[in-house]
């Protein structure tokens, strides 16, 4: 079975409709595939298979602990594709304790298909990129925006530190150094990867060599979603460079998908755009996304299986929020120097930022109002 997970640093960017699709295009070619809606608190891929109503999902994988994954999936209209939904109404689900996401993991991996595609959520939160690890060609999703490709970048970092925290074990030499970057908010963040390398190298080589090997096999791919032209995938080069020359990664690039109005009138009409035009712009680079995979030979995955661990996640959520600020800064900084990003590049993601905040703060002020009203009604918290 190939794992395949589906990741994005931003929300927003077309994940869950090209999981799905994919899904699809993948099961039209006669492989059996399970698509699993990972996306837990949000998720929405049983919307675009255009299911209306989900009676069971992880939520009762996650509350039950008689509940195994077996008794959740269940067939679709889509002939050799099955589903696991994500369930995302449940209070608390995207924060599962580390025992039960490798419960999870442990079932998914006895699943009897070809290709498992995991719909993962948004941004670079531990749980999420422990998800994307489970193997080693796991897809990244952004688009031109350039706070997405920002993004993207920062996720596949998040990444590789995952990599390095679980090739170092407890108490070796390489593992305190490790230990000081993430105990500091911010020096995960500036810290030249190419240069830790360096270091844990020297004070660690015998488990250097562990992260070497896993790190040679890691190989993610770039899909650049909602282009408009192609000067747009230019930007895909960007991403490129910046991981080639700041994290040492060789980031495979997949394809471009092309914005195509098309696919508001299939989701208004709970059809996947795959089902709804076979030949619109978006479902002819699905196919041939589908093709690529199917036509790149597979790694083993024991090859690349990193050992669960029995503590919590190596990076805590106060501490994401506290460092995402200055993570950007930096990263930023570092572009503009090497010429990755330029001038007008920066001024239109200064745009792109500032439009964003004030979109927050009139939905702000909406939930005040809303909020305002309900207590004049006798509402009680």
């Amino acid at each position: 079975m190939r794992i395949i997970p589906v990741a994005s640093g931003k929300g927003g960017v077309g994940k869950s409709l090209f999981s799905v699709n994919l899904s699809i295009a993948l099961a039209e070619a006669g492989n059996r595939v399970l698509l699993a809606d990972l996306d837990l608190g949000a998720s929405n891929a049983h919307t675009v298979l255009g299911l209306r109503a989900v009676t069971k999902g992880i939520g009762c994988f996650f509350t039950d602990p008689n509940t195994t994954v077996d008794e959740l999936i269940t067939d679709t209209e889509y002939p050799n594709l099955r589903f696991l939904s994500g369930e995302g109404e449940i209070p608390g689900l995207a924060n599962i304790r580390a025992s039960q996401k490798n419960r999870l993991i442990r079932q998914l991996r006895k699943q009897n298909a070809d290709y498992l595609i995991l719909d993962l959520g948004a941004g670079t939160s531990s749980l999420t990129i422990d998800f994307f690890l489970l193997s080693s060609e796991g897809i990244i999703v952004t688009t031109p925006n350039l706070t997405a490709i920002l993004n993207a970048y920062l996720f596949l970092k998040n990444a590789i530190f995952r990599i390095l925290w679980q090739s170092f074990p407890r108490k070796s030499a390489g593992r305190t150094p490790l230990e000081e970057i993430s105990s500091d908010p911010g020096a995960l963040q500036k810290i030249y990867l190419p240069t830790l390398f360096d270091k844990l190298k020297e004070a660690d080589p015998e488990n250097f060599s562990r992260f070497h090997r896993l790190y040679s096999l890691f190989r993610p791919k770039l899909i650049m979603n909602m282009v408009e032209n192609p000067k747009d995938n230019l930007k895909a080069q960007k991403i490129k460079v910046s991981c080639k020359q700041y994290l040492g990664l060789d980031l495979d690039h997949y394809g471009v998908i092309y914005r195509d109005h098309l696919q508001d009138i299939a989701l208004a009409s709970r059809l996947p755009i795959i089902r709804y035009k076979r030949d619109s712009l978006i479902s002819q680079a699905i196919y041939r996304i589908a093709e690529k995979i199917e036509q790149t030979p597979p790694q083993s995955a024991a090859d690349f299986e990193l050992e669960p661990e029995i503590e919590e996640n190596y990076l805590t959520a106060d501490k994401e929020a506290e460092t995402d600020f200055e993570f950007r800064s930096a990263e930023i900084g570092k572009m503009i120097h090497s010429g990755v990003l330029t001038n007008t590049d920066f001024l239109e993601l200064i745009r792109q930022q500032q439009y964003e905040l004030k979109s927050l703060r009139k939905e702000n002020n909406l939930l005040r109002i809303k909020l305002a009203n309900a207590l004049k009604q006798g509402f009680k918290l």
